[in-house]
């Protein structure tokens, strides 16, 4: 389980380390935040998510906390519920000299994974077969249904955040889906109303045909055990 690291050595090195910006940083929540890709000394590709002043509150935080942290506290319980995620490198929050909130969230790339629009946009459902097809969807269904049996809501599930891996070819082939961008993830009372809010979410928000949304369902109440009314269409 990875928990989050102060102010020191290693996020200076992180903070001061430039690259690429992948989401150019936007202004929200009484600050900014945005991802750039780095590269470790290794060569390993990383990606840091880099906040300034970025908060949210709670009853718990009503002063304001860096929401990394509680997408950090997302991931480490989505990887504790078997939910696959970005493996973690470094999380590390500081004041700076105006007591302003800065914030590193650094994780490894998702080698060979791709979003899933963009998987279909690149001619999938012609290139791969049906069987394939389902492992994906199945994959998908699977790594939700576990999410919610742990009353977590995803709260930002468009298609874009969702990834896919294939791997080999033909009967060979596998099929590996991932979940990124736990920022708005929350726990809920209610697993039912979790699943309800997030498939409704991801039925809005994605480039599944009719006929594709059904068998992700049906693959998705085969595994969360029980119906998630409303969600037929």
């Amino acid at each position: 389980m990875v928990v989050a690291q102060g102010q020191g050595p290693d996020f200076d090195f992180y903070w001061h380390r430039q690259g690429r910006w992948v989401e150019a940083p936007n202004q929200r929540r009484g600050g900014e935040s945005g991802v750039q890709r780095l590269h470790d000394e290794s060569g390993q590709m990383l990606y840091a998510k880099r906040q300034i002043g970025h908060i949210y509150r709670s009853l718990l935080h009503p002063f304001g906390r860096p929401t990394v942290l509680r997408e950090l506290h997302a991931l480490n319980r989505f990887e504790q519920l078997g939910v696959r995620v970005p493996r973690i490198v470094y999380c590390g929050v500081e004041r700076d000299a105006e007591h302003q909130w800065r914030a590193l969230l650094v994780s490894e790339a998702l080698d060979g994974f791709v979003d899933i629009d963009s998987w279909y946009q690149g001619g999938a459902r012609e290139h791969h077969g049906q069987a394939l097809h389902e492992r994906v969807l199945q994959d998908l269904a699977a790594n939700l249904a576990r999410m919610h049996r742990g009353h977590w809501q995803h709260g930002c599930l468009y298609g874009k955040h969702v990834f896919v891996k294939v791997t080999g070819e033909g009967a060979e082939a596998t099929a590996e889906v991932a979940l990124l961008d736990l920022e708005k993830c929350r726990w809920r009372i209610s697993c039912q109303r979790a699943a309800y809010n997030d498939l409704r979410q991801l039925r809005r928000h994605s480039s599944f045909s009719d006929g594709e949304w059904r068998k992700l369902l049906y693959f998705y109440q085969m595994a969360f055990g029980s119906a998630v009314k409303g969600l037929e269409q």
